[in-house]
């Protein structure tokens, strides 16, 4: 199938890398003009020629902790493209000095935090005036399988995070229902990404714990994110708002996984 955002506009954060990378790419083959924003200035301008040119993604360069940043990325949108009518809100971090909360110092804490759950509520609240003067528009922001079930491996400020993040998708899935605009959480699993690599690199152990969990066996690729991503972002899933939207392998259902 071909042609499923045909004249929609979207506007992807953390666009050069992993899953947002993989997003940007279905995003454009179903016909959607895309700005990506990241801090990646040499990839982010790579991928415009690799896709087609300034006609179909325009790259800005965003701090998305920056409110006036965050709202400069979704006004190149709607001045360049004419609307805002997706917003993949996808930026995070999962830094190693981010652990257990005995081990977590304040600065980690406080820095993902900014990253993984203050950005998405700028970007939202960003998004959201130019979806309302259109009456239509889907936001999916990125939150995780740990936003509802604790982590064999901890991370305590991102685990967190994702919760904030599941939490106000959900109420403003609720609240904005009527205004025809869609909220929805992705909830992804593991998924073998240069985050995923960076983290269990140095911990081999780490990460065989969270691959045990999951009943598929194996990491999940950026790929498979992405065709979830487009669903919601796309008009098949015209009925679906404020939803846990798990992609994870079947982790979160595992009581026991066999080895």
């Amino acid at each position: 199938m071909t042609g499923r955002l045909d004249g929609k506009v979207a506007v992807v954060t953390g666009g050069c890398s992993g899953i947002g990378l993989a997003t940007v790419r279905r995003f454009v083959e179903e016909g959607a003009r895309v700005v990506v924003g990241d801090i990646d200035d040499e990839r982010g301008h790579a991928l415009v020629g690799q896709l087609g040119g300034t006609d179909l993604l325009t790259y800005q360069r965003v701090d998305v902790t920056e409110k006036a940043a965050v709202d400069e990325l979704f006004r190149v949108a709607r001045d360049t493209y004419g609307s805002v009518d997706v917003a993949f809100n996808n930026a995070g971090i999962a830094p190693p000095e981010d652990d257990s909360i005995l081990d977590t110092d304040l600065d980690a804490w406080r820095r993902v935090q900014e990253v993984n759950l203050t950005s998405v509520y700028l970007s939202c609240k960003a998004a959201l005036p130019h979806m309302l003067e259109q009456r239509s528009g889907s936001i999916i922001n990125t939150a995780s399988f740990v936003a509802v079930m604790g982590a064999a491996t901890s991370q305590i400020s991102y685990s967190a995070s994702k919760g904030g993040v599941l939490s106000m998708s959900r109420e403003l899935g609720v609240q904005f229902a009527r205004e025809g605009i869609r909220v929805n959480a992705l909830c992804p699993g593991p998924v073998n990404t240069p985050l995923l690599q960076e983290l269990f690199a140095k911990d081999p152990e780490r990460a065989a714990r969270r691959l045990v969990h999951v009943p598929m066996g194996r990491f999940a690729e950026p790929a498979e994110m992405a065709n979830a991503v487009l669903f919601l972002a796309s008009d098949e899933s015209s009925f679906v708002t404020a939803s846990t939207f798990l992609v994870d392998g079947g982790i979160s259902s595992a009581y026991v996984t066999p080895l």
